[in-house]
């Protein structure tokens, strides 16, 4: 992989994210995709600015963005672009929201760019190199067990009422130093990959989500994969990072709770109204 692409995606991302700032500091009004799946006028700009940067650089590779920007192309490379993960948390001036972008080729992500605006942390990585923050390099977390663990998962926008991750949720917040739920999948991943989350995991994640984030993960020595133990898929149904040293334990407990078999019951209400 030359340098000039990874060059390239930090500078996309970061005008990106300075045009973000200037939405976010205007508070700009959202509207509905679907029943709760929000977007705004900065989604929008954000992508076009995006797709146009990555068409002139690279006028022969595929783009796949989430508001549907993108184009296809013949090319064996396809970019994965989110140009504001997070949207809910930036409709509402909660402060937790990226960037994302990450390069495929193949069948193989070999570049990816995080770019946080609030913080002004730039998470990246390439294939073989190692994983990076704002240039200094980053490894996972040493937690060898998930009682001393610190982990993080999400819940989708569409359709809550048919996702099962509050059983997953409830059994994570018992037997962890506690359950995160930032709001934005891609810091998730990076926080995993430098160490400030030991495991992550959510269902129904799309490939712009998680792209870039599997490649920081598995470059600062981590583990990716699905929820059952198997081999990650951009398009799967659920995905599951960690440190990899906590990892098969992680698994044998999702195992557990797919299984209907819970350690901790979830307390019924009428013993609060004793």
């Amino acid at each position: 992989m030359s340098r000039p692409i990874l060059e390239a995606s930090v500078e996309i991302a970061r005008e990106a994210g300075a045009l973000l700032t200037q939405f976010f500091e205007r508070r700009v009004a959202f509207e509905l995709k679907g029943d709760f799946d929000l977007v705004t006028e900065a989604d929008r700009a954000s992508e076009k600015l995006i797709v146009e940067r990555l068409r002139s650089y690279f006028p022969t590779h595929g783009i796949v963005a989430e508001e549907g920007g993108g184009h296809e192309s013949a090319s064996e490379y396809r970019w994965y672009v989110d140009p504001l993960d997070g949207t809910t948390n930036f409709a509402h001036s909660y402060p937790t929201y990226n960037v994302t972008l990450a390069l495929e080729r193949g069948s193989e992500i070999v570049c990816g760019v995080v770019y946080d605006p609030a913080r002004h942390e730039t998470f990246t990585a390439e294939r073989g190199s190692g994983a990076y923050l704002n240039n200094r390099r980053i490894h996972v977390s040493k937690a060898k067990a998930l009682a001393d663990s610190l982990v993080s998962t999400g819940f989708p926008s569409r359709k809550r009422h048919l996702n099962v991750n509050i059983h997953f949720y409830h059994q994570l917040a018992m037997l962890t130093h506690g359950v995160r739920r930032g709001g934005a999948a891609a810091i998730d991943l990076a926080y995993v990959a430098c160490g400030r989350l030991d495991a992550f995991w959510e269902f129904k994640l799309n490939p712009w989500d998680m792209a870039a984030g599997s490649l920081l993960v598995t470059e600062a020595g981590g583990r990716m994969g699905d929820m059952r133990g198997g081999p990650l898929s951009m398009r799967g149904s659920h995905v599951t990072a960690s440190n990899g040293l906590l990892h098969d334990e992680l698994i044998a407990l999702f195992d557990e709770i797919f299984r209907g078999e819970y350690r901790y019951p979830i307390p019924q209400m009428s013993s609060y109204l004793e």
